[in-house]
């Protein structure tokens, strides 16, 4: 690499400079021909006096421009030339203009003649020299007019105009200096990198091989992910099934990763308490297992695989009977113990079991609670402050929670990724009380039509930051 010369002359930068900024000059060109022109209507309105001799003299500048960008190819000189000439005759125009004004339209046209010069520094790229020539022969035409045409004293007209613009036109030079070298080195850099691509490319094979490895075993690992997703999917209910289930509902379910550590579950079952007799309620939960991704998504597979053995259990007849069972087999399954286990694996959940003969709802939960919004007030009705899987020298067994539901009534389950959720303009947590307000500010509105507001605030919310965690949100509706 050290012999390797990326060194390029001069010659082949400046081609590849015309070449690249050769169709923005044409365009500048042809804006600056049509604009001088256009400003003959100013002329007429502003100083009807020389209307006349102010249009000959921009109808001779735009239509020798004219004629040398059109036929630039067969007289050889380049668009620079043609930008050059059309700036520079301009320039000398207005020397004119400015030597048969009075003091007043002197002082107005001022901002035109300095507009000419911050135009060409922002638009026009050129040689030094050609700068030089520029501010060199505006001096000097606008010494030759002023001392044929004008009426102003010398002091008069350098104050009204002719120090201002000849300051702009100094930065002028400047600005297009600075910005000239600026590409020209790019350029040169684009052109020295293209140069030095073959023995990058050559020295970086290896590197190009393993990549394009990884890559393919990262295609073979999201394809297992996604197909994982499928399953994880096939297990979360049918819309068929809550549709059954729920008159008006919404499940807001949205995943950090491709699988997911929340999930959410439902069925109808018949209990069996042995006073009451047999009674149908609906079961519905929702869940949030550690972690997110692949290993939130193991232990939604055993969560969903216990709730369903629980459900048809004829000795569990509670939400709290229910996360009792989850909680042992759990803890049995992962081998967890108070002594050998550094890791706490498990989940929090929210459980209900709702009879829409009685309207009665029964509730146990793991951490998260549920909220009941009745007459735009909310109702909270607080989980155990232990979660599924959790180990402790005695096994605690959870609350069964017991509420009358009214017509009218909207229940809320949760994870924590809502609230937790990263971002707003000081990319702080959104909170429980934000998401509280959200729920009441629109609960009298249909259960889809809040599912709709709550992923907007969330999407809104979470702007220019990564989604902190799964999302799970289940709305019910007590008709």
């Amino acid at each position: 690499m050290s012999n390797f010369n990326t060194s390029i002359s001069d010659d082949t930068v400046k081609q590849e400079f015309y070449k690249s900024t050769e169709r923005f000059h044409v365009i500048t060109c042809w804006i600056g021909i049509i604009l001088n022109i256009f400003w003959v209507a100013s002329d007429y309105l502003v100083i009807p006096n020389a209307f006349v001799s102010f249009l000959l003299f921009r109808f001779s500048v735009s239509a020798s421009s004219l004629i040398l960008l059109s036929f630039r190819k067969q007289i050889g000189v380049t668009i620079y030339f043609c930008m050059f000439f059309l700036v520079l005759g301009i320039s000398i125009q207005n020397s004119y203009m400015w030597s048969v004004m009075d003091l007043d339209h002197m002082h107005q046209h001022t901002f035109a003649y300095m507009a000419l010069f911050i135009g060409a520094g922002m638009l026009v790229l050129w040689e030094f020299y050609l700068s030089i020539i520029l501010l060199v022969v505006t001096i000097i035409s606008n010494v030759i007019f002023y001392k044929l045409n004008s009426t102003l004293s010398l002091e008069e007209f350098l104050i009204n105009g002719g120090l201002l613009t000849l300051t702009v036109a100094f930065f002028c030079v400047f600005l297009i200096r600075t910005r000239y070298k600026l590409t020209y080195n790019g350029i040169k850099s684009r052109l020295e990198l293209a140069l030095s691509r073959d023995i990058i490319e050559k020295e970086h094979e290896i590197v190009i091989s393993q990549k394009e490895e990884i890559e393919e075993k990262n295609r073979e690992i999201l394809s297992s992910i996604r197909y994982a997703k499928r399953i994880q999917s096939a297990l979360l209910p049918p819309d068929e099934v809550l549709d059954e289930m729920f008159n008006e509902y919404f499940v807001y379910y949205q995943p950090k990763d491709i699988v997911s550590g929340d999930f959410y579950w439902a069925t109808k079952v018949k209990t069996t308490t042995g006073t009451e007799g047999d009674k149908y309620v609906n079961l519905i939960a929702v869940a949030d297992c550690t972690g997110h991704g692949v290993p939130g998504a193991f232990m939604s597979l055993i969560g969903n695989n216990f709730l369903k053995q629980s459900a048809k259990d004829k000795a569990i007849n509670t939400p709290a009977q229910a996360l009792d069972f989850l909680n042992v087999n759990v803890i049995a399954t992962l081998n967890q113990s108070v002594i050998d286990s550094p890791v706490r694996d498990g989940m929090d959940i929210v459980l209900v079991a709702i009879d829409f003969n009685k309207y009665e709802l029964q509730f146990a939960g793991a951490n998260n609670p549920i909220y009941i919004v009745r007459n735009k007030e909310l109702i909270v009705i607080k989980a155990d402050k232990h979660a599924i899987g959790s180990v402790s020298e005695v096994v605690k067994s959870f609350t069964n929670n017991n509420f009358k539901l009214e017509k009218g009534d909207n229940i809320y389950l949760f994870t924590d990724g809502y609230a937790d959720q990263f971002g707003g303009k000081d990319g702080k947590k959104l909170k429980y009380k934000k998401f509280e307000e959200v729920l009441l500010q629109n609960v009298h509105l249909p259960m889809k039509e809040q599912k709709s507001i709550l992923k907007t605030v969330f999407e809104d919310w979470k702007t220019g930051y990564e989604q902190t965690d799964d999302v799970c949100v289940v709305g019910i509706k007590i008709s």
